[in-house]
C-alpha cells in the first residue's frame, strides 16, 4: 500500500487565549510549514501546550485564527479538523487488540471493515510492530503503546500530528529510542509533526526547529543549533541547557562589536548596543577554555571550587572575581578542587543579550 503524504502548513495569526481574565498565550503569531518537525519547548505554565490544543481544536482561542493548509479552522471541533493527536497517556482503549486500536478512528469514518483492518495493519508494519495485531494493550512494553498510539493516530492520515509530551512517561534509554524513531518515522511520511516538549535535549535531537515558549510568549525560534549557540533572549539562554550570564553594561559600540563592562572586566562581543545601554553577555559551559584563543577573550583567574566526573568531560564550579562560572573541561585536563585556572573563550562564541 503506497504511503501518503500527510503534511500541510499550519498558521497561527494572531492568536491568543485567555482562562478566567487570566492570559495563558499573548497575541502572537506562528507558521509551521508543510513537512516540519516543530517542537514547542518551555516549562510548565508556559503555554506550549494551549497553543497544540488551538491546532487541535481541544482550546478555542480568545482572539485570532487557526489556519492548516489555508483553510480557517478556527471554529471545527477536533474531530473535524485535518489533525491527529497523541497525547502523554496514549489513550489506548485496554479492552481491545492492537488492530482494533489503530483502526477506530477509521471505524468512526465509517470506513469499510477489509479496508481500515488492512490500513491498522499496514500502520503496524510502519512503526515497526508487524504481526503484533492480535495482542492486547496489556502485553505492551510502554515503547511499544507509544507506537500504537503513533500508529492510531496516522492511520487517519491527518494532514498535522500534534504530539502531547509523548515520552514522558519513558525512561532515559527508551525515550531517546523513540526520539531516534519518531524523527525516522516523520521524515520517511514527509508529514508535519508539532510536538510539546519540557525537555531540551529531547527538542534539540528530534526538531527542525524550535519555539522556545514562555509566559504565553514566543521568546526565540529557529533550529536547534542556533537556538542553542546563540538564544536571543536570557530566558532562552537560560532554559536551553547551562549557561553562564553575566550582567554589565556596553561602554563602547563600534563597527558590529561592543565592549561590555562586566564583573570580570571588559568584554568585547560581537553586536550592537548603544552605548550605556544595560545587557547580559552569555556563554556556554562547552565555550570557557583554559588557554588562550586567537581573537580571543580573557574572563580571568579563579579558582576551581568543585567538580564532578561525567564521563566525557569534567563539570566544574570556578570561582572567578566573585562570579560563579561552570566549565565543561576536557578530562585530560585533570583539573582538581581548589586547582588556580585561567579562563578564556573565543570572541565569537560570547552572546550578546538585550532582552
Amino acid at each position: 500500500m503506497p504511503e501518503k503524504p500527510m503534511s500541510d502548513r499550519v498558521e497561527l495569526r494572531r492568536v491568543s487565549k485567555v482562562y478566567e481574565g487570566v492570559t495563558v498565550v499573548e497575541t502572537l503569531d506562528l507558521t509551521i510549514a508543510a513537512g516540519e518537525f516543530v517542537v514547542l519547548l518551555g516549562p510548565s505554565g508556559s503555554g506550549k501546550t494551549t497553543l497544540l490544543n488551538m491546532i487541535g481544536g481541544f482550546a478555542s482561542p480568545s482572539a485570532g485564527q487557526v489556519l492548516i493548509d489555508g483553510e480557517d479552522v478556527t471554529d471545527l471541533p477536533p474531530a473535524k479538523r485535518p489533525t491527529a493527536t497523541v497525547f502523554q497517556d496514549y489513550a489506548l482503549f485496554p479492552h481491545m487488540s492492537l488492530l482494533a486500536n489503530v483502526a477506530f478512528g477509521l471505524r468512526m469514518r465509517k470506513v469499510p471493515k477489509a479496508e481500515r483492518l488492512a490500513k491498522a495493519a499496514e500502520m503496524l508494519r510502519l512503526v515497526g510492530l508487524e504481526g503484533f495485531g492480535n495482542r492486547g494493550i496489556h502485553q505492551l512494553s510502554g515503547g511499544q503503546r507509544q507506537r500504537v498510539a503513533l500508529a492510531r493516530a496516522m492511520a487517519v492520515e491527518p494532514k498535522v500530528l500534534l504530539l502531547d509530551e509523548p515520552l514522558g512517561a519513558l525512561d532515559l534509554a527508551l525515550r531517546r529510542q523513540m526520539q531516534e524513531e519518531l524523527v525516522r518515522l516523520q521524515r520517511r511520511l514527509g508529514a508535519t509533526f508539532v510536538h510539546v516538549t519540557h525537555d531540551q535535549e529531547e527538542a534539540m535531537s528530534i526538531a527542525d526547529r524550535i519555539v522556545v515558549v514562555n509566559k504565553g510568549r514566543i521568546e526565540d525560534m529557529g533550529p536547534p543549533d542556533r537556538v542553542y549557540l546563540k538564544p536571543a533572549s536570557l530566558f532562552a539562554a537560560k532554559f536551553m541547557g547551562e549557561s553562564n550570564v553575566l550582567g554589565g553594561r556596553v561602554v563602547a559600540s563600534q563597527g558590529g562589536e561592543v565592549k561590555v563592562e562586566t564583573a570580570l572586566g571588559p568584554i568585547t562581543a560581537p553586536g550592537n548596543s548603544a552605548a550605556g545601554s544595560a545587557v547580559h553577555l552569555a556563554l556556554r559551559p562547552e565555550q570557557l577554555l583554559l588557554s588562550p584563543h586567537q581573537n580571543g577573550v580573557s574572563l580571568g583567574h579563579g579558582r576551581v571550587e568543585e567538580l564532578s566526573f561525567q564521563g566525557t568531560h569534567c563539570r566544574c564550579h570556578c570561582r572567578v572575581a566573585g562570579q560563579d562560572l561552570i566549565l565543561r573541561a576536557p578530562v585530560s585536563a585533570g583539573l582538581t578542587a581548589g586547582q588556580e585556572v585561567s579562563l578564556y573563550a573565543a570572541r565569537t562564541d560570547v552572546v550578546l543579550l538585550q532582552r
